[in-house]
This record gives structure tokens, sequence and C-alpha cells, in this order.
């Protein structure tokens, strides 16, 4: 069996391609190779030790969807793909349109569908929550530098001010709400969320939902130390019946297709649990939940492949991950490879 995973950009804020693939390989009935889809020739996954076996450059789906399936057709001749993971929010909905497409050349995936994608967004996941009565910080949607003066009338400071895919800032008063407003839009694009600032303890799920409404699993962790990009740096697995719940009762009403991340907040003053964001994917961390006994990862391949997946409740807790950076050295040859040749390979 050949999967092929991207977002192997494992730097100081990662993707969770090489986390994934991690999970995949150390489960005891994988038997088969590891495929790395790079968007840039110095994603340090390729090379790592004993993480793909090759690796392909593909176009950002942004530049167009027949130039990413005409090139996963030609990585496909090579290399006969059965599974292909998907790991980047910006890349979910241009391999959600794909899917059907890729099911006739044999590739399976396990993908959220568009309306999922969607339902979970910044820009709507509020009115989601509001309709489920879930609780969630109040936010705006701001498109032009006129919407940023509703800000001081609608919220107190600090405000939290997002990116629609990734990024985030605290923003003390209107002017760094601006400068944050200019630096997000400018890379990620419009609408930016302007969402209420809750204080209180930061927790994050990572889950995997079948599609049906159920979660195959879900293993909640507590960030120990946080990057100035806000990304954890270190955390450790906690349990709360609580917050597995609140978790599994989103993916029931989503009826979630896929891994997630579910970031919440639990408030200072009343100890309630407010949903910040639903990230449509695994997230950096998610090898912690195969540390604690839980291969979501390994799961997701096994439900792409049409399995029945036994749910699974428990996990270790009082694991913890701490990340660390290490100097690759490798030849400018394989450099050459990937950057001239669009593909490179290891052994």
């Amino acid at each position: 069996m050949k999967i092929a995973v991207t977002g192997l950009n494992n730097v100081d804020n990662p993707g969770p391609g090489v986390p994934v693939i991690r999970g995949i390989k150390e489960a005891e009935n994988f038997k088969g190779e590891l495929i790395g889809l790079l968007y840039d020739s110095l994603e340090p996954g390729p090379y790592m030790e004993d993480i793909v076996k090759s690796s392909y450059i593909i176009p950002y789906p942004s530049g167009g969807l027949d130039n990413l399936f005409e090139r996963i057709k030609q990585i496909h001749s090579k290399e006969k793909l059965d599974i292909i993971v998907p790991t980047l929010d910006s890349e979910l909905f241009g391999f959600t349109k794909l899917a059907p497409r890729l099911s006739e050349l044999g590739i399976k995936t396990f993908l959220p569908s568009t309306e999922q994608l969607l339902l979970r967004g910044k820009d709507k996941l509020a009115a989601f929550c509001e309709d489920n009565d879930i609780l969630v910080p109040k936010n705006i949607l701001v498109s032009s530098a006129n919407d940023v003066y509703k800000v001081s009338s609608e919220f107190d400071f600090p405000v939290a001010v997002k990116g629609i895919f990734y990024d985030a800032k605290i923003a003390n008063n209107l002017d760094e709400v601006f400068s944050a407003f200019k630096s997000l839009s400018s890379k990620w694009g419009y609408p930016i969320v302007i969402q209420e600032y809750i204080k209180g303890e930061e927790y994050n799920v990572t889950t995997l939902g079948d599609g049906e409404g159920n979660t195959i699993g879900a293993v909640a962790m507590k960030k120990l130390y946080v990057t100035d990009k806000g990304k954890a740096w270190s955390g450790v697995t906690i349990y709360n019946d609580k917050l597995i719940e609140l978790s599994k009762n989103i993916i029931r009403k989503i009826k979630w297709k896929s891994g997630a991340e579910l970031e919440f907040m639990k408030e200072e003053k009343t100890n309630k649990y407010y949903l910040l964001e639903m990230n449509p994917r695994f997230p950096a961390w998610v090898y912690l939940s195969v540390a604690a006994g839980q291969n979501l990862p390994y799961s997701l391949v096994e439900l792409a492949l049409g399995k029945k997946v036994k749910t699974m409740e428990k996990y270790e807790v009082g694991k913890l991950f701490i990340r660390y950076s290490w100097d690759l050295i490798t030849d400018i040859k394989q450099f050459e490879n990937i950057s001239i040749n669009g593909e490179m390979h290891n052994g």
C-alpha cells in the first residue's frame, strides 16, 4: 500500500504531515510506503530519516485544480497511490472537489464535504454554535478598514484578530487591531475575524469523525508552552468528561468526516468551555494521541479503505510532548533533485 501525505513543513509553525506519517508507520497492521507531497523543496519532512520513501512537488490548489489533478496523475503513474491524506486547511477545499476524480484513478481519500468545511469555517462557526447551544465567543467579520472601526463600539479590549485560514494576534487597542488586520489580510485575504477575548485556560482536542456522527477517538491536551505564533511547543494529555463529551457532540451535530482539532477556552470566572475554533484536519501535535494509545492517523487510513473501525474511549493521561530543533544535514544533490526535477527518492 502506498499513502501520500501533504504538510511536511516541520518548522516553527509545523504542518501535521510528519506526525501523521509517524502514526501510520507505527501501526502494527501497516505494511507499505509513505510518499510526501510538497509545495516547497525546503520542507524538512523529505530530508528526515525514515519518514517518506519518495517526495514530489505539487502545485497549490489555488493555481487551478486541473493542474493539481494532472500532477497527481503523473505521480500516480509512477507510484500507484492507494490513498492521499491532505493535512493543511488551505488545500482541503481543493482536494474535496477533486475527490471524485481521484477515486476514478483508484486513489482513496477520507475528507469532509464542502458543506462541512464551510460550516466550521471561522466566518460561520459562531452561527452553528449558537444554533446548537454551544458556547462561543462573540465575533464579527471585517473586510475593510472602515469595518475595523466597529470594534471599539462592539468589544472590550483586548480582542483576538484571526486570519480566515491561519494565524491570530491579540490586539489591546484599535491601532493594534488595524496593524493585525493589515498583516493578516495581506497574507490570507478576507474576511478577517474579530473575536471576543475569553480569559482562561486553553484546551485542545484532536478527534476523528466517521462521517455518520460517530467519534472514532478523541484525545484532550493542555498546552504547557506556546510560541509567539500561538503554537503548542509542549503539552500534556488530560482527561475531562465534559470536554470529551462536548467534542463528541460537535462531531455528531456536523457528522464530521475526517480528523479535526477543537480549540476550547475554559473561562476563568465561570469554568465554562467556549469553542474558539474547529480546525478541519489533525493538528501538528496529533502524534501525542498515538503515544497516548489512540492512533487516529492510522484509523483515518482504515476508514479511507472502507474498513469498520472500532471507537476508542480510553487513552493515557499525563503523556507529555516537547518539540525541539534539530539541524538536518543532507547532500545538495537531494535538494537539486526536488527543486529541479520535482521529485526526490530516499534509499
